[in-house]
């Protein structure tokens, strides 16, 4: 069972300790120990958030994010547990798993609704939230690295993050994600993750969850889309890589990045706060399994965005989506990466580079060993 203990940083932020051992949960609780001593200003106000009327989107405006601490020498880090000579975003002299509010917040602090008839020129506060989850206490890493019992309280985390977010005034979306390595654009070495609560749903939700919503309703709601998808990746085993109980992986048919991996739950269940204590289990071996594969892929860890999609928020939409990994790379080969020009950057078009078939089957013999590098 995974203990949480809030608690509040000087300028008011939330921080919350998640810890699996009465003894790390029993330093936290005496906040006398763990008092955030530093003198920091006022949080800011809220960014902006501008309709796009040529697309339908709303776009964050968060100029304050400029000056976002960017890889900093390791004993500076925000990270890492306080020290004399280094008052982080920690106060604990140690801990386990910790979420708190990010002070470079895209989204937030305040929350609310955006306007629903926004048109050309429409601008309004960009409610919402965003908070950083630090994997570890431990400098450097990423999720693959943690110890099993470890990646266990994250998921807890996020989980309980997730429930929590949802419940927000105006929040219609809820993202976990990790970004690793500076070919994506990590500035903090230390192992972590990041979760947004957006008061809109993201363009991409919005497209999958409308066509799961499509899929959904043409089978007169007996089969959700991603169901239908994970039967017959499974039935093919072309692209498969990990089966277990509660979970499968694999690449999926049409896919756009010359690495992405598709983690799938073989239940029915919008969120991660939705899954069971056997099912949290099961994911934090698949998917440390998982990760693990991708690094063995080359002599150097691989860079990767690895996004939780959850079921929006939005009643109609929600029952028809399903709760899935989708972890992509842009390398395609032990020095090559994979750029988003012309077609993807401009056109939204991607245009794949590897073959998904030769993808899984580097991922399936990836296990001790170096695979080939992918053409």
């Amino acid at each position: 069972m995974t203990l949480v203990t809030p608690t509040r940083l000087s300028d008011g932020r939330e921080l919350i300790y998640f810890d699996a051992t009465a003894q790390a949960a029993a330093l936290h609780r005496d906040h006398s120990a763990v008092a955030d001593t530093r003198d920091l200003p006022a949080r800011g106000a809220t960014g902006d958030a501008r309709f796009d009327a040529l697309t339908g989107e709303w776009v964050a405006v968060a100029a304050h994010r400029q000056s976002r601490t960017h890889l900093p020498p390791a004993d500076q880090c925000p990270l890492c547990p306080t020290t004399a000579g280094n008052l982080s975003e920690i106060p604990a002299p140690d801990y386990e798993v910790v979420v708190f509010e990010n002070r470079f917040s895209s989204f937030g602090p305040s929350l609310g609704a955006l306007p629903a008839d926004a048109g050309w020129g429409t601008t309004a506060p960009a409610h919402g939230r965003c908070e950083v989850v630090a994997f570890d206490s431990a400098h450097e890493g990423s999720f693959g690295s943690l110890a099993p019992e470890r990646a266990r309280t994250v998921i807890d985390a996020w989980a309980h993050r997730t429930e929590a977010l949802s419940a927000l005034d105006g929040i219609r979306q809820v993202f976990c994600f990790e970004n690793r390595g500076a070919d994506i654009g990590v500035t903090l070495l230390h192992p972590h993750g990041q979760i947004y609560a957006y008061p809109f749903i993201p363009p991409r939700s919005a497209v999958m969850a409308r066509a799961a919503r499509a899929h959904f309703d043409a089978t007169d709601g007996r089969e959700t889309l991603l169901a239908g998808m994970l039967k017959a990746e499974r039935d093919s085993g072309e692209r498969m890589i990990i089966e277990g109980k509660h979970f499968s992986a694999f690449v999926p048919f049409a896919a756009r990045w010359p690495l992405e991996v598709h983690l799938v739950p073989h239940r029915q269940v919008a969120d991660l706060a939705a899954l069971t204590d056997p099912e949290r289990d099961e994911l934090t071996t698949v998917y440390l399994d998982l990760l693990g594969r991708v690094d063995r892929l080359y002599s150097t860890p691989t860079p990767y965005i690895a996004a939780w999609h959850q079921a929006p928020l939005d009643p109609l939409l929600r029952p028809a989506s399903r709760l899935h990994l989708q972890l992509t790379s842009p390398r395609r080969a032990e020095d090559k990466l994979k750029f988003l020009a012309g077609s993807e950057a401009a056109m939204g078009a991607f245009i794949n580079d590897t073959t998904p078939e030769l993808v899984a089957d580097n991922l399936r013999n990836a296990v001790g060993t170096t695979a080939k590098d992918l053409p």
